[in-house]
């Protein structure tokens, strides 16, 4: 038997003996025959590969000579065959080690329980850099990087994976292959780990240190997100194993799923065939169609058929490339979406879509996750997305066949054709029942013409005969026959949506106009849809539940309603000459977000904000009874609130939604979407000429820039909005945001400053409200700097007067100031009293997060006394507040408690 080992100078044996073969031309005709083993090899590309530009005239002669001396060199004419003008090495791609890693690679990112065992024997194969001792210019061009890229990425994941298990990487292999590799930062990222978990903080600091002097001189460039919160790990003596969160977002798969076995087989055969090191990046799948042929239905299906495989997650992304009634999903946003899922802190995300790019593959190396991209429009919505190294899949739906993606990406296409008859008689079959099919084969065979085999139109045609199972199919078919006209292989789908429209009630058909017609998002809840109608929520159930039999609406799970983009456009055409009231329905929906985002931001936040007036009539607002319905609400809506936004956005109702909105964003880490808000609300109050309202807007969006580290475009908007301010109040409420700006870059002094600016305002102004907020925050203040008696004291005024003009909430913060105040000065018992107080406040109030600041306080404070055990027990309960919800706030209480105490923030964050 015959081997091959490229993976490090040649080695050739046969039968376990060593074949010695010269230099030049004949070891490059081994590896490239090799490199194809089993499968022939076009004499002019044997030609290309072994001799490149120099290649001679008489390719194929030399090709010849070339086989014949190695023939004899291997001492078996029969190991190399000569086929239709091309040469096999007759091996299996086992007995080449460049193949078969990449086989076991294939192999460990399809079984996740032997995945380390297989990752170990994929890289004891490497002996030295593929080809170490072979020159031919293919082979360095195009082999050998692929080769050494998947060998690092299956490094790279296999320390992940010790780290995770608990095992200890060796330092000194890592560090020596980092060396070789000195810009490649994730590999990097996972030296600083090691030597980290090895007990060695101090060299990997100083390492951090080298590398981003380096990176700063050879590339302009400062370190990767990922290796900055490395670096910021070991500043806080905190070096976990790299977290990964594992996100399952992949929709229910649709009901009535049906055939589709040759398409599905494609598939299946693309995921299981080995891919070879000349396409080092993740698979792609494009699957294309015309609309309403099931794309969706298809990918959606084998998704969940191959989640298994994908173990690190599944994301969705709807781009909604064809909607007629929203703006397809830019680039950049799909982008941010990704990093959404992957639940990366704000402070991480750089700015600019390349960075964030970057950052997204950097994040993929190394891991299998699937993406689901529906409804692409062109391939400059998904080539973002797409990670760079292998062990991922993408799934791509579209109208558009994606020719770039194909061409430039190796994606593989699968076109989803019309339904064959034999597979839509079994989709009828499925929703009407077999023996209904078999009582009227004719009638059926009908239907099944009439829709042409288009899975959209038939499900319509089904729905209509599901509403009413007594009446004979064949009446059915001819009613098709007298809305479709002439029968051929198309369908016209206006004249279908037009037969299932028209039998509704005239409540339903309106409804229909509205939910689909003119809501912006992708599915509408029960509220929304009462509201664009202007009807109570009981009075809505029934058009909606009609809308749902007719399959002109597909009901999801907690009463929301969606349908396909076909139906859409159809219910916006219909919706923009029967509605004369549109204008006043799309009020109605920005009334609705309005009322229940600020019912949301109470529940969850305890938030006040401007007094509203009640929502109009006609307007429903979503009542939560507990937080977590809150939460769900706000992760499902969010999409759509931007969407009211743009909307709303020649509209005052947009610097009403602003605010309330901004709190949700925030406090759900979507900072970026918090500035693009509040730079419309601003954008808003100008062009109207609201002074106060642009005042506002721009403080918000200055403290919203502020919390991503953008601080001097954060001063700059203040300095705006004091130029724009036209009363003594909204100077005063700049100023004291501007101290809160100070705080978050770090500057007590200057935010001491600006907040007794605005107290000297207020107190000019007589508004105690401004007033007693302005003290609370110069106490604590003063605080920081080490002026305790005095924080005590404006701290103590602050309280009363929030006492006395009712305003819990600020209360319950002064009391959280006066807390830090007596930490501070080393008394833990006047500290544990005053947050005791303020944690009381922050339940009543129903602030969850407040409460687990409070928490994360109090544990502290029990920390410095050496009580250890409450400590972790209100630790403990501070992360379960906040599990699986607010990874943003742990940090900055992590940052909060740091500030006096390091080792209480770092065993806070533990007992996450």
């Amino acid at each position: 038997m015959l081997t091959v080992d490229l993976l490090g100078p040649l080695r050739v044996c046969a039968n376990g003996q060593s074949i010695a073969l010269p230099a030049g031309r004949l070891r490059a005709m081994t590896a490239v025959l090799a490199m194809s083993a089993g499968r022939p090899v076009a004499t002019e590309r044997l030609a290309s590969a072994v001799w490149g530009a120099d290649s001679p005239g008489d390719a194929g002669g030399n090709v010849r000579t070339t086989i014949k001396r190695l023939r004899r060199a291997l001492g078996d004419t029969g190991l190399i065959v000569a086929e239709h003008g091309s040469y096999r090495l007759a091996i299996a791609s086992d007995q080449v080690d460049a193949l078969r890693f990449g086989r076991l690679l294939d192999q460990a990112a399809a079984d996740p329980a032997a995945e380390r065992s297989l990752l170990t024997a994929a890289l004891e194969l490497w002996r030295g850099m593929p080809f170490e001792d072979i020159h031919a210019d293919w082979l360095d061009r195009y082999m050998a990087p692929g080769l050494l890229d998947r060998y690092l990425a299956a490094l790279e994941r296999q320390v992940d994976l010790d780290l995770a298990a608990g095992a200890r990487p060796d330092p000194a292999a890592l560090s020596d292959l980092a060396e070789r590799h000195p810009l490649r930062e994730s590999l990097w990222a996972r030296l600083l780990r090691v030597l980290a978990s090895a007990g060695r903080p101090a060299e990997a600091l100083e390492r951090y240190e080298v590398l981003r002097r380096r990176l700063v001189d050879d590339l302009g460039a400062d370190p990767s997100p990922e290796l900055r919160q490395v670096h910021a790990d070991l500043l806080a003596g905190d070096a976990p194993a790299p977290a990964r969160t594992v996100p399952r977002q992949l929709p229910a798969a649709l009901d009535g799923f049906t055939g589709r076995e040759a398409e599905l087989a494609i598939l299946d055969k693309r995921l299981r065939e080995p891919r070879d090191d000349r396409s080092p990046s993740s698979l792609i799948a494009v699957i294309t169609g015309t609309a309403g042929v099931g794309k969706t239905t298809l990918a959606l299906n084998w998704a969940h058929r191959i989640a298994d495989r994908f173990p690190d997650g599944q994301i969705h992304l709807d781009l909604r490339g064809y909607d007629p009634t929203g703006q397809p999903v830019r680039p950049a946003a799909a982008v941010r979406m990704v990093l959404d899922a992957l639940q990366v802190p704000p402070l991480r995300i750089p700015d600019g879509q390349a960075a964030q790019v970057g950052l997204v593959r950097t994040l993929l190396a190394g891991r299998r996750v699937l993406l689901l991209v529906d409804n692409a429009r062109d391939a400059e919505q998904v080539a973002p997305l797409l990670p760079g190294t292998p062990g991922c899949l993408v799934i791509v739906t579209s109208r558009d066949h994606l020719t770039e993606l194909v061409v430039d990406h190796g994606a593989n296409p699968v076109t989803v054709d019309l339904l064959a008859p034999d597979e839509a008689r079994r989709l009828l079959a499925r929703r009407l029942g077999h023996d209904r099919i078999a009582a009227e084969p004719a009638a059926a065979a009908t239907v099944i013409d009439r829709c042409a085999g288009l899975p959209l139109a038939l499900a319509i045609a089904a729905a209509r005969a599901a509403i009413t199972p007594s009446r004979p199919l064949g009446d059915l078919a001819d009613e098709l026959h007298d809305a479709l006209g002439t029968l051929d292989r198309t369908v016209n789908l206006t004249a279908l949506f037009s037969w299932s429209y028209h039998p509704l009630s005239a409540t339903a058909k309106r409804m229909f106009r509205l939910v689909a017609g003119v809501h912006p998002g992708a599915a509408c809840t029960i509220e929304a849809a009462a509201s664009l109608a202007g009807l109570p929520v009981e009075d809505t159930h029934r058009p909606l539940a009609e809308l749902a039999r007719a399959n002109l609406l597909t009901e999801q799970p907690h009463q929301r309603y969606a349908c396909h983009d076909l139906l859409r456009a159809f219910a916006n055409g219909l919706s923009a000459t029967e509605d004369t009231d549109r204008r006043a329905a799309r009020r109605r929906l920005a009334e609705h977000c309005l009322h229940t985002t600020r019912t949301a931001a109470r529940v969850l936040h305890g938030y006040e904000g401007l007094e509203a007036k009640p929502p109009p009539p006609g307007v429903a607002v979503k009542k939560f009874s507990t937080s977590d319905q809150a939460v769900s609400w706000f992760a499902a809506e969010r999409p759509a609130l931007l969407d009211v936004m743009d909307l709303a956005a020649e509209d005052e109702l947009t610097c009403l939604l602003a605010p309330p909105l901004s709190v949700l964003l925030h406090r759900s880490g979507h900072w970026h979407d918090r500035v693009s808000v509040q730079h419309a609300a601003a954008a808003v109050a100008h062009r109207s000429g609201d002074a106060p309202a642009a005042a506002r807007a721009l403080c918000d969006l200055a403290l919203a820039l502020a919390d991503l580290r953008r601080f001097d475009e954060a001063h700059r908007h203040l300095d705006t909005a004091m130029e724009r301010s036209r009363d003594d109040l909204s100077q005063a409420w700049a100023h004291y945001q501007r101290s809160l700006v100070h705080v978050l870059e770090g500057h007590d002094a200057a935010a001491l400053d600006a907040a007794r600016r605005a107290h000297e305002v207020f107190e000019r102004l007589d508004d105690p409200v401004g007033r007693a907020v302005a003290l609370t925050d110069i106490g604590w203040h003063l605080g920081r700097l080490g002026d305790h008696a005095q924080a005590l004291s404006r701290c103590g005024e602050a309280l009363a007067e929030h006492q006395r003009l009712g305003n819990r909430p600020h209360e319950a913060h002064t009391w959280s100031c006066l807390a830090d105040v007596h930490l501070r000065r080393g008394d833990t018992d006047a500290a544990i009293a005053c947050d005791s107080t303020a944690l009381d406040l922050f339940r009543a109030l129903g602030d969850r997060y407040g409460e687990a600041g409070t928490l994360a306080h109090l544990g502290a404070c029990h920390h410095r006394t050496g009580d250890d055990a409450p400590a972790r027990a209100h630790w403990r309960r501070a992360h379960t507040l906040l599990e699986g919800r607010d990874t943003f706030t742990i940090d900055q209480i992590h940052t909060q408690l740091s500030a006096f105490d390091r080792t209480a923030a770092d065993a806070f964050r533990r007992q996450g």
